[in-house]
């Protein structure tokens, strides 16, 4: 898959694939859940349908990160499913094409409808174009399906949306999906998700407080999005070839005077040097919220009890 970094890049894009006719969506995609994947599915069949390639557009941050930094950098976004990172690899998975992310800021945000058509999807030779049946776009969302259509029957481009998929009764959305892992949810959000819910990351050095109470941990890196978990969770991991199983703990650490969001790993039966390689992270179910104790013997003897409970939980697994 061909990524194509930002707008700016679709001109030269375009020198470098000047006859390739293409299939194309647009949308922030976090998690590619099974509403996103029907999208792909409708993209990828209007691509045998007209002999094109593949196209995914997302904007990067999401604009509701983009938007609460601008009005208020003491408000938190909605928390990602998955990094920008994962979701690429989720769409070369999908077997898509290209894939073009959309640096949301200032311009972007007061482009209007029309403007974006121009310089955006006029930019390249779409041949049909897919989007959500929620989707608006340009300032003040005042773009929508109807001004596509009208655009699409004028270029000879078809313009269609997809159908809202539900699930139990109710919209598949993003937005369901966090709320489904915040509320310790995982079955019903591999349900919705297509797959189990799980993070992958670097592990990276710490401030190696876990081996002075002989329980060391893995130290995954976190991007500057915060993700939708919080608290103490069995998971099953995956590091290379080896299947593993731990308890991880999500949150500030009050205990040691932590301040930032960290990941913390506890690998059972397992102490090898892992730095900076990736680890996997499953999350099974969770045992407790994260709370603050008044000194480290008290947190050793709790975590030693959340060892046994997760043990317990991943042995019937």
């Amino acid at each position: 898959m061909y990524l194509i970094r930002g707008q700016h890049n679709l001109k030269l894009f375009k020198s470098r694939y000047p006859d390739v006719s293409l299939s194309g969506t647009i949308g922030n995609f976090d998690g590619l859940h099974i509403g996103h994947q029907a999208i792909l599915k409708k993209i990828k069949n209007n691509a045998k349908k007209f002999n094109s390639k593949t196209i995914v557009f997302f904007t990067e941050p999401h604009a509701a990160e983009y938007f609460s930094k601008v009005r208020d950098e003491n408000k938190n976004p909605p928390p990602r499913i998955c990094p920008w990172r994962e979701k690429v690899k989720l769409l070369k998975k999908s077997e898509i094409d290209f894939a073009c992310f959309l640096k949301f800021n200032n311009d972007l945000r007061t482009m209007s409808p029309e403007e974006f058509i121009t310089q955006i999807l006029d930019s390249i030779n779409l041949v049909s174009f897919t989007v959500g049946d929620d989707f608006r776009f340009g300032a003040d969302r005042k773009g929508d399906t109807d001004l596509l259509k009208n655009w699409g029957d004028k270029n000879g481009i078809l313009v269609e949306n997809t159908e809202t998929i539900i699930f139990n009764g109710k919209r598949v959305s993003s937005t369901r999906i966090r709320e489904e892992i915040l509320n310790n949810n995982f079955k019903n959000a591999e349900s919705l998700l297509g797959r189990p819910y799980t993070f992958s990351g670097k592990v990276v050095h710490g401030q190696h407080l876990g081996r002075t109470i002989n329980i060391p941990t893995a130290n995954i890196w976190l991007p500057n999005q915060r993700l939708p978990i919080k608290g103490v969770y069995a998971v099953k991991c995956r590091l290379n070839n080896l299947s593993l199983n731990g308890i991880a703990n999500m949150g500030v650490r009050p205990t040691v005077g932590g301040e930032k969001p960290v990941l913390e790993v506890h690998l059972f039966e397992f102490n090898e040097n892992i730095y900076s390689q990736r680890l996997r992270v499953k999350f099974i179910e969770k045992i407790r919220d994260e709370k603050k104790f008044d000194n480290l013997d008290m947190l050793k003897s709790q975590i030693q009890e959340d060892i046994s409970i997760a043990k317990n939980i991943l042995s019937n697994q």
